[in-house]
């Protein structure tokens, strides 16, 4: 009896070294080095949105558009049709009534948002250790890279942002505020909804 509680041990013992081998051999460089083989594409998404101020959640949906190196595009459908798109250091905001252009280095909290989203699709992990220090839990088939701001004007509003994927495919991102209101956006590889 005590010699089969022993081996029992020793297999638990061994197996957790061996999953522990197998997580440790998943990177992040293996993982950037996974995004940028992206090419261009097109997904949709519905995003959710936690604000403290509101007693439900706010829904989105619509298409987002990817154009490495620098262009990055997000146009909401619905509820009202608004797109975002950037380009290079350029972030163009049009509603239905206005256009607004910014130069993403007059908004540093913006900036650190959109360079993180721009560098986890093309791979940049020197961008992105920049502006934050990262945590890569998973595998290849389904990982998981968490972003804590190391940038003040990114963290004075930005607390985490959490990427989840697959492969070189992006399936969520959650965004963490400073004040606690959140979003977390689904992605789905396709055309729009």
């Amino acid at each position: 009896m005590q010699r089969l509680f022993r081996r029992a041990i020793l297999h638990s013992i061994l197996l957790g070294c061996s999953l522990s081998a197998q997580a440790a051999q998943f990177t992040i460089g293996e993982l950037m080095a996974t995004l940028a083989n992206r090419h261009d594409g097109v997904a949709t998404f519905t995003e959710t949105k936690y604000l403290a101020i509101l007693d439900l959640p706010v829904e989105s949906s619509g298409e987002l558009l990817f154009a490495p190196p620098a262009r990055l595009e997000k146009r909401t459908l619905k509820p009202k049709v608004e797109t975002l798109a950037l380009d290079g250091e350029v972030l163009t905001v049009v509603s239905q009534t206005q256009r607004h252009v910014l130069q993403l280095k007059d908004y540093p909290e913006v900036a650190g948002i959109v360079e993180s989203l721009r560098a986890i699709l093309t791979g940049d992990r020197q961008a992105l250790e920049r502006l934050y220090r990262l945590k890569l839990e998973g595998s290849p088939q389904r990982w998981a890279l968490e972003l804590k701001p190391l940038d003040a004007a990114v963290g004075w509003s930005i607390a985490r942002i959490r990427v989840e994927g697959t492969g070189d495919e992006v399936r969520s991102v959650e965004i963490q505020q400073t004040d606690g209101d959140r979003s977390v956006m689904r992605v789905q590889k396709g055309v729009s909804p």
